[in-house]
């Protein structure tokens, strides 16, 4: 058992660095018991200053170079620091800015007692708490700010939602905002293998009680609990907790998201808010590329919130480093400057700054190519989605063909038949592809949606199969022949969009204010499940998430439609043994053709201006 909780941690160093260094400032909660433990960064003045927050799950004392080294020699080393952390910005560059930084273990996590459980409503309180302490400490103007990746952009949709006394305006730079559809479960189906990865390596490495590396029983509990707990992350002051109490300390996600498959179940809906209620200035920054994880997430955010001014950027490149690109945090600085210091030198509340920035996708640069990537061309817009889109109806065939040509659709019944339960390594999948694009460019930027007929039979000897799981992947085929890949996540080389539905969650609610032609809304609830049965064609729309692309004259796109995961994964695989099981999946699966079956994929088309 740890000892008491200890109140005379608190330490500050106004002499080693360039700014005041705080450390393990305390934060009384009264939302649940015990407190959140943070680090403060503030500038060496007399003046009270605007405050930038982060609060998550990896370590307000975790150096960014032991947490990822790679990556951390790779950032702008204008964001290299002592006190750099992974995902959050960094001390010295913006305490010389005129801001004070405020870095929160999340309750649970490093210094912060309590139950560990992310992304859920009682952290979001607690966070809540913590953007309303630095709002009222001596050294704050009152005015805080929000600026993160990831995680530390997630969390900002929820707890902005709560509306924190002195939150003035928030950055969620490529941060999911819908935990069920844009995390956890694609299109109803578990997106396990991340979920593991990121619980099990940057979550529970550091939660509160663990011990520190030389006191690790590695035999026994890395197994449980995945890597050693970060070396500049200290042990927790109070002491060390067992195992046993750990667990018992901690909703485990790679648990719960299993458990619970439905958005009305108790572990989703805790988690869910109203976008709406979100008021403060806006800038959501998503990226092109994370086509597994945030990038719906920051365009509905966009969106659905309620603020009066907002405003959507999209980006390019890893997941990684554009948050620290020099061109990206002038952007980031002025917007800060504007709502949390009233200086608005770029035009943001004067109708300069354009609601909506996008980068054009248009070359073939490779992956993972930073110099590259910024030749690509930027263009404002004032709306999302774009208002002259025109959305094309590209026609599947059975000669696996896409068509805008309505006569070259069969008239008699058929089918194309595929096993289920494919895999990256054994995908089982048709590509459907376009003629070659005879415009010198044709741009497609938006939300695209696919209608699909399938049904399911068993195969000899195999179960009944109750359920069809489709995953569907749009790829850019270059004019020479060949694939052109993009920058993912990781820096993996991804095709242009992914979308996916268990077809048992096949329903749409037409009625629901977020329903739209291009995008159909699905609640995902216990009671909207339908039954699958062999032999059975059900007509289903798809969502594939959005994208942009400009194809150049002899290129064409490839609409795959598999069973399963296909390149372009990377760790966001659905593989998950209870979630896909044989017993209700295996089989083979069709899409079906005919007069009254008719399959096609609605492309956003740009026209010039």
């Amino acid at each position: 058992m740890p000892n008491a909780i200890k109140e005379d941690i608190h330490t500050i160093d106004d002499k080693s660095f360039g700014y005041v260094f705080e450390q393990n400032a305390t934060v009384p909660l009264k939302s649940s018991e015990g407190l959140v433990r943070c680090n403060v960064y503030r500038p060496k003045t007399d003046e009270k200053v605007p405050v930038l927050v982060t609060y998550g799950p990896y370590g307000k004392d975790t150096f960014y170079g032991d947490f990822h080294a790679k990556s951390f020699e790779e950032v702008n080393p204008e964001h290299r620091s002592e006190h750099s952390a992974w995902e959050t910005p960094d001390p010295k560059f913006w305490t010389a800015q005129g801001y004070a930084v405020v870095r929160a273990d999340e309750r649970g996590i490093g210094q912060s007692p309590g139950l560990l459980d992310t992304m859920s409503r009682g952290t979001s309180e607690a966070f809540f708490e913590v953007v309303e302490w630095a709002a009222e400490q001596s050294w704050s103007s009152g005015k805080v700010g929000l600026l993160g990746i990831s995680y530390y952009a997630g969390s900002q949709w929820r707890v902005a939602a709560r509306k924190p006394k002195g939150l003035a305006a928030i950055i969620p730079w490529e941060g999911m905002s819908d935990y069920y559809r844009d995390r956890c479960r694609h299109g109803g189906i578990l997106s396990n293998s991340f979920i593991k990865f990121w619980w099990n390596r940057q979550v529970v490495s550091n939660q509160y009680g663990r011990p520190a590396d030389e006191d690790l029983n590695l035999s026994k509990d890395i197994d449980i609990e995945g890597p050693k707990r970060p070396k500049t992350s200290m042990g927790t002051i109070e002491g060390n907790l067992s195992e046993e109490e750990r667990a018992a300390n901690r909703r485990d996600q790679t648990i719960d998201n299993v458990s619970s498959q439905f958005r009305d179940h108790e572990y989703y809906a805790s988690k869910e808010y109203d976008m709406g209620d979100i008021e403060v200035p806006l800038l959501s920054v998503g990226n092109w590329g994370g086509i597994l994880l945030h990038l719906r997430g920051n365009i509905e955010g966009y969106l659905h919130a309620g603020s009066q001014q907002k405003w959507l950027r999209m980006i390019v490149g890893r997941h990684d480093l554009p948050f620290y690109y020099k061109e990206e945090v002038e952007i980031q600085r002025s917007f800060l400057d504007c709502f949390l210091k009233g200086h608005d030198d770029r035009g943001w509340t004067t109708g300069k700054v354009a609601p909506v920035d996008l980068i054009l996708r248009k070359g073939e640069v490779g992956f993972n190519n930073p110099v590259g990537e910024k030749a690509f061309p930027r263009r404002t817009e004032t709306e999302w989605p774009i208002s002259r889109t025109q959305y094309t109806r590209y026609y599947l065939t059975p000669e696996q063909t896409l068509t805008t040509d309505e006569s070259q659709l069969p008239d008699v019944q058929s089918k194309l038949t595929y096993k289920a339960l494919g895999t990256v390594d054994a995908p089982q999948l048709f590509q459907f592809s376009t003629p070659a694009f005879e415009a010198a460019e044709t741009e497609i930027t938006g939300h695209v949606v696919a209608h699909l007929n399938v049904s399911v039979s068993q195969e000899m000897r195999g179960p009944t199969p109750t359920d069809i799981d489709l995953f569907l992947t749009l790829r850019h085929i270059g004019a020479s022949g060949k694939e052109v890949f993009y920058t993912g996540t990781a820096g993996d080389p991804v095709p242009l969009a992914k979308g996916w539905l268990r077809v048992s969650l096949r329903k749409v609610n037409t009625d629901h204010p977020k329903h739209r032609p291009y995008l159909p809304w699905r609640e995902y609830l216990s009671t909207d499940v339908q039954p699958v049965i062999p032999g059975e064609i059900y007509s289903v729309d798809v969502e594939v998430w959005p994208t942009q692309v400009v194809v150049e004259r002899g290129g064409k796109l490839v609409l795959e439609v598999s069973s399963g995961d296909t390149q372009g994964c990377g760790i966001f695989l659905h593989n998950d043994p209870t979630d896909r099981a044989p017993a209700k999946l295996q089989g083979l699966n069709h899409i079906c053709f005919g007069p009254k079956y008719t399959n096609y994929l609605t492309l956003p088309i740009i026209p010039a201006k």
